[in-house]
């Protein structure tokens, strides 16, 4: 379902490994450091490796690993040496999979999956003149459309179980691609997708309308749908959350 990132997405632990971690307090006055990078580094290095190093070798099989209790003993192991300060700690699997813990809720699992669809757009706003849609559009208002290898991030707050278990990848994976993947694949988004026949395709709406598709149909997987963040090109990305108080409007980085 996701041949992007893998096929078949891969289970448990694999052989790749970044953990990212977050962590927040004030900063000294006098040095101007909250914390030592230092001390973050050795944390990782002294507690969550060797905690991984043991799993991989007392384990049979990666897929027999109830990945949410390793995400809540990943980030107890590395509280204590930091002063109860980490938020958040994140596991890449892949450099397209992750698991996220926080620490004010160690009940589930921010799960992050990437995917990949090509389509074409044209941008343009009705309520403009031709001439201010390409003052503001400039090339992408050419009226044939031009196109994109969007790539897009779905993160969703999944529950631990009674097991320890969180739902694996590979059902997020065939949910995405039979919601999203395969009505936006190879289609000109003005012309062939419903949701922009009157909205114009900018990445902002787009990662909206994306949301949208998913969070109808995300309860099917007993998760709750936490962003979703699409990427036109390498360096442009839009992230939308929802409509939280918080968080309702699109952030463009």
């Amino acid at each position: 379902h996701n041949a992007y990132s893998a096929w078949p997405a891969m289970r448990g632990l694999g052989r790749y490994y970044e953990v990212d971690v977050c962590c927040a307090g004030p900063a000294d006055p006098v040095t101007g450091y909250f914390i030592s990078i230092r001390h973050i580094d050795r944390a990782v290095s002294q507690a969550v490796i060797p905690h991984l190093e043991s799993l991989i070798s007392s384990t049979p099989t990666t897929t027999d690993v109830p990945m949410g209790v390793l995400m809540q003993t990943l980030i107890n192991l590395v509280q204590k040496p930091l002063n109860d300060t980490v938020v958040e700690l994140r596991l890449d699997l892949t450099p397209y999979y992750s698991l996220a813990i926080r620490s004010g809720d160690m009940g589930h699992v921010i799960i992050r999956q990437e995917y990949e669809f090509a389509a074409a757009h044209r941008l343009h706003a009705d309520r403009l003149s031709d001439d201010e849609n390409r003052a503001v559009f400039g090339k992408c208002n050419n009226p044939s459309g031009h196109g994109h290898n969007y790539r897009v991030q779905v993160a969703v707050c999944a529950p631990i179980d009674g097991k320890g278990r969180v739902i694996p990848v590979e059902a997020l994976d065939a949910l995405v691609d039979e919601v999203i993947l395969q009505e936006l694949d190879h289609k000109h988004l003005n012309i062939d997708v419903p949701q922009f026949s009157a909205l114009n395709p900018s990445v902002e709406n787009i990662a909206v309308v994306i949301y949208g598709m998913l969070e109808r149909r995300i309860g099917d997987l007993g998760v709750v749908l936490d962003e979703v963040s699409v990427w036109e090109t390498e360096k442009t990305v839009c992230t939308y959350r929802g409509k939280t108080p918080t968080a309702d409007v699109p952030q463009r980085r």
